[in-house]
C-alpha cells in the first residue's frame, strides 16, 4: 500500500507539472484565449473518460499491479513529445496520452485499494483519504513547482518530467500483488457487463451527478487558475486577483492550498466510522460555498482595511479544509459498491475516473467561458452554481445510502464489506 500511494503521488506530481507548465507556456503565446486553455484541459479528461473503463476491465483480468505500470509509460512519452513541439495538433495528442496515463493508473490503483481494504471500513477510510491526498497533493505540488521550473528551464522542463515518470514506473514495479488477487484473476469476469449492471442501480445515478458537479467545481480551477494568475488582465481592473502574479507567488499559494487540502483529507478520512459518507459530502459542499464567498470578498478587497481580506482568507482556508472531506467520502461510497462484485473491482472503480473526467470536462469548459466573460468573478460564480447543483440529488442519496447499508451489498459507515457479512451503521 505504501508503494502504491508513493507511486500515486509521483505520478500525479508529473501530471500536475505537465498541465501547469502547459498553461504557463500557452500564456506566453499571443492570441490564446481562456476558451482554448479550457479545450486543452477538457481533451485530457475526455481521454480519461473514454479509456478508464477499458483499463479497469484489463486490471481485473491482467492484475492491478501490471496495469499500474502503463500509466507512467504513457506519461513519459507524452512529455517527451511536448518538449519538442509547438504544434497545437500534436500538443492535443499529448493531452490524450496524458489522459491515457491517468486512465490506466487510477482504476488499477483503486481496484488494488478496494481489494486490500475489503471488510474494514476504518482502513478503507484511511486508504481512500491517503489516495486522495497523494493525488491532490501530487497535483498541487506539480502546480506549485511548474511556474518556477518552466521559467528556469523552458521546454526542457518537460524532459525532466519524463525522468519523474520513470521514478513512478520503478515504484509501481515494487508493488506486491494483494492477497486473493491470484484467485480473482482466475474467476469469471463480467467486464463491461458490470458497468451496465451497476449503472442500472439508483446508488450510482444519485452519486454520479453529485460527484460530477463537485469535480467540475474543482476542475474549473485546475484548468484555468495558472493561466489567469500568470498575467495581468486589463479587462477587469476592479478584480484584485487579476493583476498578475510572479511565479513564486503562485507557487507559494499552491503550496498553502495543498497543505490545507491535505490536512482536510487526513482529518475527514479518519472519520469514516463516525460519519456517514453523505454527511461528509454535504459538509464539503457547504465548505466549498464558504470558500467561494470568501474568494469574492478577497477579489474585491482593494482599498479595504487589511482586516477584511485577512478575515476572508481565514474563512477560505476553513472552507477548503471542509471541502476536502467530500472527495474520500465519494470514493468510499464507490468502494462500498464494489463489494458486490469482488472479481470486477477494477471495472467498478473505473467509474471514479469516469465521474471525475466528466466533471473535469464540464468544469474546464464552463471555466473557460466564465473566465472569458467575468474573469475570476465569473469562475467563482460558476463554482457556486456547480456546488448548488451537487446538493440537488444529495438528500435522496442519503436515503438510498441507508438502503445500501441494510441490503447486504455495502456499508454506509460500518466495517462490513458486502460478501463478508454483518454491518455496522455510522452515526451523524
Amino acid at each position: 500500500m505504501r508503494a502504491v500511494l508513493a507511486g500515486t503521488f509521483t505520478l500525479r506530481f508529473s501530471t500536475g507539472l505537465t498541465g501547469a507548465m502547459l498553461g504557463a507556456y500557452l500564456a506566453t503565446i499571443a492570441g490564446v484565449s481562456p476558451i482554448v486553455v479550457g479545450i486543452f484541459g477538457a481533451t485530457f479528461y475526455l481521454a480519461e473518460l473514454v479509456l478508464s473503463p477499458i483499463f479497469g476491465v484489463l486490471s481485473d483480468r491482467q492484475g492491478h499491479h501490471k496495469v499500474m505500470l502503463y500509466g507512467p509509460a504513457f506519461g513519459a512519452v507524452a512529455v517527451i513529445i511536448t518538449a519538442f513541439t509547438t504544434n497545437f495538433v500534436l500538443l492535443g495528442g499529448t493531452r490524450w496520452l496524458e489522459g491515457a496515463s491517468t486512465a490506466a493508473s487510477v482504476p488499477s490503483i483503486l481496484g488494488f485499494i478496494a481489494m486490500v481494504t475489503a471488510g474494514n471500513a476504518e482502513l478503507r477510510g484511511k486508504a481512500s483519504a491517503r489516495f486522495e491526498g497523494a493525488t491532490l497533493l501530487g497535483l498541487g505540488a506539480g502546480f506549485a513547482v511548474a511556474p518556477i521550473l518552466f521559467a528556469v528551464f523552458g521546454a526542457n522542463a518537460f524532459l525532466l518530467n519524463a525522468v519523474i515518470y520513470g521514478v513512478s514506473f520503478l515504484i509501481f514495479w515494487t508493488v506486491k500483488d494483494p492477497a486473493g488477487e491470484a484467485a480473482s484473476l482466475k474467476a469469471p469476469h463480467a467486464g463491461f457487463g458490470r458497468y451496465v449492471e451497476l449503472l442500472r442501480t439508483s446508488h450510482v445515478w444519485l452519486l454520479a451527478p453529485t460527484w460530477i458537479a463537485v469535480n467540475a467545481s474543482i476542475g474549473l480551477w485546475f484548468s484555468q487558475s495558472i493561466f489567469q494568475f500568470a498575467k495581468a488582465n486589463p479587462d477587469f481592473p476592479d478584480q484584485l486577483l487579476m493583476r498578475g502574479f510572479q511565479p513564486w507567488q503562485i507557487s507559494l499559494a499552491a503550496v498553502i492550498i495543498g497543505l490545507l487540502f491535505g490536512a482536510g483529507l487526513i482529518y475527514w478520512g479518519n472519520r469514516f466510522k463516525d460519519l456517514r459518507r453523505t454527511t461528509m459530502i454535504l459538509y464539503g459542499i457547504f465548505g466549498g460555498g464558504a470558500l467561494v464567498a470568501a474568494g469574492i470578498v478577497i477579489n474585491h478587497a482593494s482599498g479595504t482595511p487589511l482586516l477584511v481580506p485577512l478575515a476572508a482568507a481565514t474563512v477560505a482556508a476553513f472552507g477548503l479544509f471542509v471541502l476536502a472531506g467530500a472527495t474520500p467520502a465519494a470514493l468510499g461510497l464507490l468502494a462500498d459498491m464494489s463489494e458486490r462484485f469482488p472479481n470486477d473491482r477494477g471495472a467498478i472503480m473505473g467509474l471514479y475516473s469516469v465521474f471525475l473526467a466528466i466533471g473535469q470536462i464540464i468544469g474546464a469548459v464552463i471555466g473557460g467561458f466564465a473566465a472569458e466573460a467575468r474573469g475570476i468573478d465569473g469562475m467563482l460564480i460558476a463554482t457556486a452554481v456547480l456546488l448548488a447543483v451537487a446538493l440537488i440529488p444529495l438528500a435522496q442519496l442519503r436515503r438510498d445510502e441507508d438502503a445500501f447499508d441494510h441490503d447486504g451489498t455495502g456499508d454506509a459507515g460500518g466495517d462490513q464489506g458486502g460478501h463478508q457479512g454483518g454491518a455496522t451503521t455510522a452515526r451523524d
